[in-house]
This record gives structure tokens, C-alpha cells and sequence, in this order.
């Protein structure tokens, strides 16, 4: 299993049949490419899904300064945070608003759970290091092989990976109880 970016990387490229690269440090256009493409794959494979290995909870105080209308409150957004999941302790749900790196709620301590950029490639799980291989094979295809067809191949596989990875990841946990509501209590009678 890759343990790091840099393997990542290499490993989307052998995929596209080109020579690996040992560091993001090295000379050449492969690694130019890969470098650049990098930080941005890692924050569109992490915002794709709630894994297990980037959900973060974090209990947020309130900024010095209010919104000027709607909310009491407005929070600052941790700054490893990629995308908010929810808002509350189980069971309750707290209503809020994000805008740009603000969340903004009427409730004075907010209970964040969250998708943080979790860098620490050797504590994600193999089907994830996969996908992301297979994503950075499919952001590389183009300006690598030249080839539409080897795009188009890649995004096959970075949708089949993803779709494994989603499902095994998903499985660890248990399933989300949706609570009681008055349309699910009409529903069951």
C-alpha cells in the first residue's frame, strides 16, 4: 500500500504507463505535474465521501464579532476543514449557514463534525489510497499520454475504485438512525 503522497503519484503514473518519480523534489515534467495536481486531488478525493479516516468532531466557540443580520452567531471554520458533515451532539441537529470560512448559527456553542485534509496517507485505508491513485491517474491521462481514450479509461477506474472504497467504508459503521419525524411516524401508521 502507498504510504505516501509521492507514492500516490507514482503509482498514477505507472498506471498511465510512465516512469515513477521518488520525490517531489526530483527534476523533470512528470514531476512538475504530479506536484501541482497533487494538493488539489488529495482535497476533491477527501471531499468526496465522509471516510472514516478524515472525520473530525470539534467543539467550536463563537468569534468575537456577529453577523450583522439572521444569526447570533458566527464561527470560524477549523482550517484543515474540507467540507462540514453536521452540526450537533447525536440525536439533535443545530441549524446553521456556512459562508465562505464562517458557519453561522443562532446556537452559542457549536458541536462540528467534519471532513478534515488528512495528510497522514499510511492511516487511510488501502481501498481509499487506491481510489486516489486512480484519480490522479485520470487528472494526469490527458496531459501524460495525450490520449482521450486514456482519460476516458481512468475515469472508469477512478469511478469503480471509488465506488469500492465508498461502499467498504460506508460498511464500518453503523447505519444512521433518522430519528422520529412526522412524516416517517404518518409513513409507519
Amino acid at each position: 500500500m502507498a504510504t505516501s503522497a509521492v507514492q500516490i503519484c507514482s503509482n498514477a503514473l505507472l498506471l498511465l504507463g510512465a516512469n515513477t518519480i521518488n520525490s517531489f523534489d526530483d527534476e523533470g515534467d512528470r514531476v512538475t505535474l504530479v506536484a501541482n495536481l497533487w494538493p488539489n486531488a488529495l482535497e476533491a478525493v477527501l471531499r468526496s465521501h465522509p471516510w472514516n479516516c478524515a472525520v473530525k468532531r470539534l467543539t467550536l466557540a463563537p468569534d468575537s464579532t456577529a453577523p450583522d443580520f439572521d444569526y447570533a452567531y458566527q464561527f470560524t471554520l477549523p482550517g484543515d476543514c474540507l467540507r462540514v458533515l453536521s452540526c450537533g451532539r447525536k440525536g439533535e441537529v443545530q441549524t446553521y449557514e456556512i459562508e465562505g470560512r464562517k458557519l453561522l448559527s443562532d446556537d452559542d456553542t457549536i458541536y462540528l463534525r467534519y471532513i478534515r485534509k488528512n495528510t497522514d496517507i499510511p492511516s487511510w485505508d488501502a481501498l481509499l489510497v487506491q481510489a486516489a491513485e486512480a484519480y490522479m491517474a485520470m487528472t494526469c491521462a490527458y496531459p501524460i499520454t495525450k490520449s482521450a481514450s486514456m482519460v476516458e479509461a481512468m475515469n472508469s477506474l477512478w469511478t469503480m475504485k471509488l465506488r469500492q472504497a465508498r461502499t467498504i467504508d460506508g460498511q464500518e459503521n453503523p447505519p444512521e438512525d433518522l430519528g422520529d419525524s412526522p412524516l416517517l411516524t404518518a409513513r409507519r401508521g
